[in-house]
């Protein structure tokens, strides 16, 4: 799951990316609320963690932007201004939650999946398709039920996918949730990736789909899987 952070302090900010990076999530962080608009037109989200109190452009407008604009984003508030008149305004102005600062990290990460479930309209503390399943608080992927033991790339590949299960994810998409911290990665590396998702996946009912233009999408097996690229190590 991908997450936009809009924060303005620095030692906050540094600690949740590096705290929720280890929980399963991407964090890209921010500090200026006119930046907002320009990186979710960038980037995809899963959810926006918004800073009431950010120079340039406060959360408050930043909100009532994204809300005006038609986008529908889940938008989880942090700030320092914890009073109910507070909570109720931007509640109403479009906001999804409201946390207070200071808070404790587990909470904001069950809130953060909760939202994001809700968005994808399912109640249930996991994301699923077909027979493959991702557990979210332990992080496990499960495929007929018995854990799949994988790379860490293609862990964080297939996790991405079942996320976004029958939607398609760009090369690029994929490239940023896997390589973030690495320059000068080839698309040709989320190819490999995915061929050896595929011989995992062969035959459980589950399978990666290539289109042409799009990008790549897990979906329940109808057909064989179709374009795979040769096998290579040290990936």
């Amino acid at each position: 799951m991908r997450i936009l952070l809009a924060e303005d302090e620095p030692a906050l900010a540094n600690w949740l990316v590096q705290a929720l990076l280890q929980s399963g999530f991407q964090v890209d962080w921010i500090n200026d609320g006119r930046l907002v608009a320009s990186s979710l037109k960038a980037t995809r989200y899963d959810a926006l963690v918004l800073d009431l109190g950010l120079p340039g452009r406060d959360g408050h407008d930043v909100l009532d932007g994204l809300r005006d604009g038609g986008h529908d984003l889940p938008v989880l508030i942090l700030t320092a201004r914890d009073s109910l008149i507070e909570r109720v305004h931007t509640l109403r102005a479009g906001a999804d939650d409201f946390l207070a600062k200071p808070f404790e990290l587990a909470e904001l990460e069950v809130r953060l999946l909760a939202l994001i479930r809700r968005a994808r309209g399912s109640g249930h503390a996991r994301f699923a398709c077909g027979p493959l399943v991702y557990e979210p608080v332990g992080q496990q992927l499960l495929l007929n039920h018995q854990p799949l033991k994988l790379r860490p790339r293609e862990h964080a590949l297939l996790r991405a996918l079942v996320q976004h299960s029958g939607e398609p994810m760009s090369k690029r998409d994929l490239m940023e949730r896997i390589f973030a911290d690495e320059a000068e990665v080839q698309p040709e590396a989320v190819e490999v990736i995915v061929h050896r998702l595929r011989k995992h996946l062969e035959g459980s009912g589950v399978q990666i789909t290539t289109l042409r233009g799009l990008g790549y999408v897990l979906e329940a097996a109808t057909t064989p899987a179709r374009t795979s690229v040769p096998d290579s190590s040290g990936l």
